[in-house]
């Protein structure tokens, strides 16, 4: 049965198929080169396959001119972008929080390449991130994903809405990546901050006492006292993760709000 309407109304079914495609393609976890491409397609498949019969129900006007299909296409492809956007900035967060503090524990040097965003990025930043990944993947992530990112969007707009929306679109970008350096800072700041006091008791101690090797002191230090603060840290942090992820998804709902005009 839902292949027979597959068949009778297939350019709706490709509009349904390009939003959930570029999406995955462009999140997360998801746009992994781990992930072999035609298990991506076959998953965008399905999951086009289980939201498609809810989107025929609701109703999506589908143009019969070819110009104005193309045109859904690109947008419903940056709704799939946008959408996207908001859970990069989420995992951004954690890179740039342990980019933060990693020169002054004497990590600056010392980079890991990061097979998600396909850059190398600091140790401490990769460690973090892969700390969010695992929390992200044993709070339901993966499922919200689908719910928020993919259900939602079905659920909440159309690819004609962006025309009407940026003027609200773009505050609403900038204020996702203005907190993205908010929150990286906060959760990097019990670390920086006893990495910063603990470079001024070291230039005390050069005062105090000038015969000191304080490069040879100052590396293990500054390594053994980031590392001390980052376990007793630890699980305040694994909250505060959450918290995060959480808030990435209440960001998608605001966004949702906004493009269909309603109050987020």
């Amino acid at each position: 049965m839902v292949l027979e309407r597959i068949a009778v109304q297939a350019p709706l079914f490709l509009l349904v198929f390009t939003r959930i495609y570029v999406f995955l393609r462009v999140a997360p976890m998801t746009s992994s080169t781990s992930i072999p491409g035609i298990a991506r397609t076959a998953l965008c498949f399905l999951v086009s396959l289980m939201v498609f019969p809810s989107i025929v129900t609701a109703g999506y006007p589908v143009p019969d001119n070819a110009l104005l299909f193309v045109l859904l296409l690109i947008g419903e492809g940056l709704i799939g972008v946008i959408t996207a956007l908001f859970l990069t900035i989420m995992f951004s967060v954690f890179q740039v929080g342990g980019q933060f503090f990693s020169l002054q524990m004497g990590f600056g040097a010392s980079q890991v390449f990061d097979p998600l965003a396909q850059v190398e990025i600091p140790l401490m930043g990769q460690f973090l991130n892969v700390i969010a990944m695992m929390i992200f993947v044993f709070s339901a992530g993966f499922q919200k994903i689908f719910l928020y990112g993919i259900q939602g969007s079905f659920a909440a707009m159309r690819a004609v809405d962006l025309a009407g929306a940026q003027r609200d679109l773009f505050p609403l970008i900038l204020g996702g990546l203005a907190g993205l350096f908010e929150q990286a800072l906060i959760l990097a700041f019990p670390i920086l901050g006893t990495l910063f006091l603990l470079q001024i008791t070291m230039g005390l101690f050069g005062k105090a006492a000038p015969q000191m090797n304080l490069l040879m002191l100052g590396f293990p230090a500054a390594i053994g006292v980031a590392f001390l603060v980052l376990f007793l840290t630890l699980p305040f942090l694994v909250r505060s993760f959450e918290v995060i992820i959480d808030a990435s998804f209440m960001q998608m709902g605001i966004f949702y709000g906004t493009m269909i005009g309603g109050t987020p």
